[in-house]
């Protein structure tokens, strides 16, 4: 048997911001990232919509990117002393994916993070509060998914939270949000998106109903992206909805390795000045994990189809999935991202020389492996790599070498 689970509503389109104006309750709390929100007068407008619908609201703002576990602690004391009914987070995943981790220690205050981390473990939510998505950015989709990622930078590793429990009760996807993207984020989210929707037609957890979400997402995203990072404000609003219909396709299907190293490998190197951003990793890591997966027959002839659905030739899976990678990779050059960790500057460009060290890396590789295969998103991954293999896969993805195990 398998689950199937989505938002109880999902207001899209234009104005959909609106929909705030139907809620009920008493209090919202808004959780808030760096200030776009603001700027661009969106934080109002939720606010004056949540009023006309008769709440109070409290603000929980500067919520960083990569959210840490000491912000999520903070965030659900403040909701403590609230007491919302409503939950109301905008932004990108950050703000949404730490509000999500409040939610849970909000409603039970004896709650660890360590317990946060228990994959489908956690107890049945919506005792105090609902919570609402709206997001602003696209490619997380977490305005739709089960899942939430948290930083705990004491031992450098972003965790995936994985539970039904803590898939909103309504998403708000309003492109006029996404209007508001510099073009380095239009990037990064939109092949956080790509690599969301071809895990997920891949994942062990496949099925027909996240299958369909899945290749249309990839239709939508390879029409799309490359677009709307040139400024194209019509593409811009298509990429909104395919990264959303991603998500719905990977909250219910999973993921695998590239999101596994992408979230081990995201904080490890933050005391040489900086982080791998999560949709850049995953940009840089895709590639080389659909070689390394093609080994599988299975996933190599779910490759194949979905470089058929794109029209990239090809007359064996093989060959397909050559096609794949090189457009991938191509994509990747389009769109100003590194092809691998060794040309990854500080702010996620391309450059002659990395921020992280070489001897650094080799260094930390064993221990980033071991945390990789231990990763939620590893169990679900079409080919299961060893500690050896993981090990070797890293380092192709440091040095752009061929994976040729």
């Amino acid at each position: 048997m398998q689950r199937f689970t989505l938002p109880r509503d999902l207001y899209h389109g234009k104005g959909a911001l609106e929909a705030l104006k139907g809620f009920t309750g008493k209090r919202a709390v808004i959780c808030v990232g760096g200030g776009s929100m603001k700027r661009f007068g969106f934080l109002d407008r939720a606010e004056r919509y949540l009023h006309e619908a008769g709440m109070e609201t409290c603000l929980i703002e500067g919520i960083e990117p990569d959210p840490s576990v000491d912000t999520v602690m903070k965030g659900a004391k403040r909701m403590a002393e609230f007491q919302p009914d409503w939950i109301v987070a905008m932004g990108g995943g950050s703000p949404i994916d730490a509000a999500k981790a409040m939610w849970i220690k909000y409603e039970y205050p004896e709650t660890s993070f360590v317990d946060m981390c228990k994959v489908f473990g956690l107890p049945k939510l919506r005792t105090k509060a609902k919570f609402c998505a709206i997001s602003s950015t696209s490619g997380t989709a977490t305005e739709v998914t089960a899942f939430s990622i948290i930083t705990d930078y004491t031992n450098g590793i972003k965790y995936p939270i994985a539970d039904f429990e803590i898939t909103p009760d309504v998403a708000i996807v309003d492109p006029e949000l996404a209007h508001t993207m510099p073009i380095k984020l239009v990037a990064h989210t939109g092949m956080d998106a790509m690599t969301h929707a071809v895990e997920a037609y891949v994942s062990t957890a496949n099925c027909s109903y996240t299958d369909a979400l899945a290749i249309h997402a990839i239709e939508m995203i390879q029409a799309d992206l490359v677009k709307s990072y040139s400024g194209d404000m019509d593409a811009r609003d298509s990429m909104h909805n395919a990264q959303c219909l991603a998500g719905m396709a990977f909250s219910n299907a999973l993921l695998g390795i590239v999101h596994s190293m992408a979230h081990k490998t995201g904080a490890a190197f933050i005391d040489h000045g900086g982080h791998i951003i999560h949709g850049a990793a995953n940009a840089m890591y895709l590639p080389k994990v659909i070689r390394f997966n093609a080994k599988n027959e299975t996933a190599k002839k779910r490759y194949g189809v979905i470089a058929d659905y794109m029209h990239l030739g090809g007359k064996t899976d093989d060959e397909k999935v050559d096609l794949l990678i090189a457009y991938l990779r191509k994509m990747n050059d389009a769109l100003n991202i590194p092809q691998c960790i060794a040309h990854y500057d500080a702010h996620g460009l391309p450059a002659e020389k990395g921020f992280v060290p070489e001897a650094v890396f080799l260094e930390r590789i064993e221990d980033i492996a071991k945390n990789a295969l231990l990763d939620a998103c590893t169990g679900s991954n079409p080919r299961q790599p060893s500690q050896e293999e993981m090990v070797k896969l890293l380092k192709c993805c440091y040095y752009d070498t061929e994976v040729d195990f």
